[in-house]
């Protein structure tokens, strides 16, 4: 018996201009994929996601943090890719979302629609661009002892996530941010800020939480198609509710925690489906050195994603 394939989802902060162009230029099914997506986003919004992702004026290295535009582009992505790995036989037996790639996965899963899946994410970035100040997210490279042993940390930041012993995220407001980066500059301590223009999974969002949840109560929630294993609570998660999806994107995520909690039960596969490799590098983190598990990215922002695809294809073909 094969060990377990698990299909992994980042969330914001993974994302970047051009991301996923060369799958989309030369591989058929992933563009359709792509392209009936967009067109449910252009009926619900009038915006075309592809043509803002793949702007010839735009560059991977240009700022981009509009989430009426990154919402859904990460989880066009992700939700494609995905599918075409389905199509080649590459079928998963968990799924596994970290903040908004939770959302990809109870797609997946047949929690929701498809079509409700992408009413709920626009809906989100617009309660999000309507009422939220500007927020800031960084990744820091230290251990996570560090933020309960620095008032600067604790008193101006929420932690935002535990991904592996060495990184950890923190969030909050942009101000209260900038004054936290100042310090770890002046301490040495490597950190890196997230393309993001919110600060999620800290108190710089509450302002939605009420209407978020209310926007979802016409939804019909199905019991998950496919075993969903939550990067939230660290398990697998049988039920999804409106204040499951808040606590999503408003609690922290320990990463590290989940992946630890998986490699108890069996060696896995792993495959990171999110645009810029950053789970397949974490699970790597988190892996015993005697651990038999393998992990896997497609795309990152340096290319090679065509070559990256094939050899998943072979792996398990």
């Amino acid at each position: 018996m094969r060990n377990p394939i698990i299909f992994m989802f980042s969330g914001q902060g993974s994302h970047y201009y051009q991301m996923g162009k060369e799958l989309y230029q030369h591989n058929p099914s992933f563009q359709n994929w792509m392209l009936k997506l967009n067109d449910l986003v252009y009926q619900q919004s009038g915006r075309s996601v592809i043509n803002e992702m793949y702007s010839d004026t735009k560059g991977k290295a240009d700022l981009w943090d509009d989430v009426l535009y990154t919402h859904p582009a990460i989880f066009m992505l992700e939700y494609s890719l995905a599918k075409v790995l389905m199509e080649n036989g590459i079928e998963p037996d968990l799924l596994l979302g970290v903040s908004l790639g939770e959302f990809t996965a109870i797609a997946l899963a047949g929690v929701v629609s498809l079509e409700e899946t992408l009413e709920c994410l626009l809906k989100q970035a617009e309660l999000l661009k309507n009422n939220c100040r500007m927020g800031r997210m960084a990744a820091i490279i230290s251990k996570p002892d560090l933020y309960a042993e620095s008032p600067t940390l604790f008193q101006n930041s929420d932690l935002a996530g535990i991904n592996f012993p060495n990184h950890f995220v923190i969030s909050g407001e942009y101000e209260k941010l900038l004054r936290v980066e100042d310090y770890l500059k002046t301490k040495k301590i490597l950190f890196q800020t997230l393309p993001v223009r919110y600060g999620f999974h800290s108190a710089n969002i509450d302002p939605i939480a009420n209407p978020f949840k209310k926007s979802l109560q016409s939804f019909k929630f199905r019991r998950p198609e496919i075993p969903i294993i939550s990067s939230l609570l660290n398990k697998r998660v049988l039920e999804i509710t409106p204040d499951y999806l808040w606590e999503v994107i408003r609690q922290p995520v320990y990463f590290q925690k989940t992946i630890l909690e998986l490699e108890k039960i069996n060696p896995s596969h792993y495959l990171d489906l999110g645009p810029s490799g950053t789970l397949a590098n974490f699970v790597k983190n988190n892996l015993s050195k005697d651990s038999l598990s393998q992990m896997y990215d497609i795309l990152t922002p340096f290319g090679q994603g065509l070559q990256k695809f094939e050899k998943v294809r072979s792996v398990f073909r």
